[in-house]
């Protein structure tokens, strides 16, 4: 409904920021789901399968990785492109569950550094437009934020490259 009130229904932007907080919930959703054990004691399984939880793990944590698609930018300065660079880094390990939880956590103070600055809606009057704007923007991110701080606290699941070393 936001996207069809604020006339921004194919904004890039937009959308990749809304997908990365349903990927935030779908973590949220994963921590709340019990594992349910179906084999007896003792009695073999046939290899490890992706239980549900785990696959609304990868999912959110793909989801929730989006957020920094949106903070590339494509200056040929020195300080963009080594932004971007350890942004994409950080976002295809976090993706990809290798070194999760310090990418994670690497991302959290990123991104809660870029939020205080960019978004810093208390410095704006709060009769000005833009002071609602980069509220909003604000707090989503700070929502992301809390996402990534799941995947800091609950790892990054059985569909990971880390959970795969384990096995190693």
């Amino acid at each position: 409904l936001q996207t069809v009130a604020y006339s921004i229904l194919w904004d890039p932007k937009f959308l990749m920021r809304n997908l990365s907080l349903g990927g935030g919930l779908l973590l949220l959703l994963a921590e709340c789901r019990a594992e349910v054990r179906r084999v007896f004691a003792g009695v073999p399984s046939l290899g490890h399968q992706s239980s549900p939880k785990h696959l609304l793990q990868l999912g959110g944590r793909v989801l929730l990785v989006l957020m920094f698609m949106t903070l590339l930018h494509f200056d040929l300065s020195l300080l963009s492109v080594l932004q971007n660079l350890v942004g994409t880094a950080l976002m295809v390990l976090v993706a990809v569950g290798f070194k999760t939880k310090l990418a994670a956590l690497t991302l959290v103070v990123w991104l809660f550094c870029i939020n205080v600055t960019i978004n810093s809606f208390w410095t704006v009057p709060s009769y000005k437009p833009t002071h609602d704007f980069l509220k909003y923007d604000f707090f989503q991110t700070t929502s992301v934020i809390g996402g990534l701080l799941l995947v800091v606290a609950m790892g990054p699941g059985g569909v990971s490259m880390d959970e795969k070393k384990k096995e190693w």
